[in-house]
């Protein structure tokens, strides 16, 4: 049964990251990072010419993007402040058309690269 689940996983459209997550790589990340020193990071990663941000909220702690190419990809990072000096970012992405494999190893991919470019700029609490 856990050979088909994964088979199955494969060809989601949709990858999301959270606290409880199954697979290490997809929970959440905390910055020891103010909100907005973290948001800024976020909004910088989709500062080059193939993403267009849709939306920001400072407020709401979200950024909606879609990034242009190959795979077209829709993108909600959420940056939520959980004590002074520490934020969780989650990432939530899903793909406008599905490949033969499968997308979601590709989208989980994506996540891993944002969190690496993270990780480089913020210094991670846990």
């Amino acid at each position: 049964m856990s050979g088909i689940r994964t088979l199955l996983k494969r060809f989601q459209s949709e990858c999301e990251t959270s606290d409880q997550h199954e697979d290490k790589e997809l929970q959440s990340r905390y910055y020891k990072s103010m909100h907005q020193g973290a948001f800024n990071a976020v909004l910088g990663l989709f500062s080059s010419s193939e993403y267009e941000v849709i939306s920001q909220s400072k407020d709401r702690g979200e950024i909606t993007v879609r990034k242009n190419g190959t795979p077209q990809l829709f993108i909600v990072a959420t940056v939520i402040t959980v004590r002074p000096l520490e934020t969780a970012v989650d990432f939530k992405i899903s793909a406008d058309k599905g490949k033969i494999f499968g997308t979601y190893t590709v989208l989980k991919a994506q996540i891993n690269h944002y969190y690496h470019q993270l990780d480089s700029e913020l210094k991670k609490v846990k």
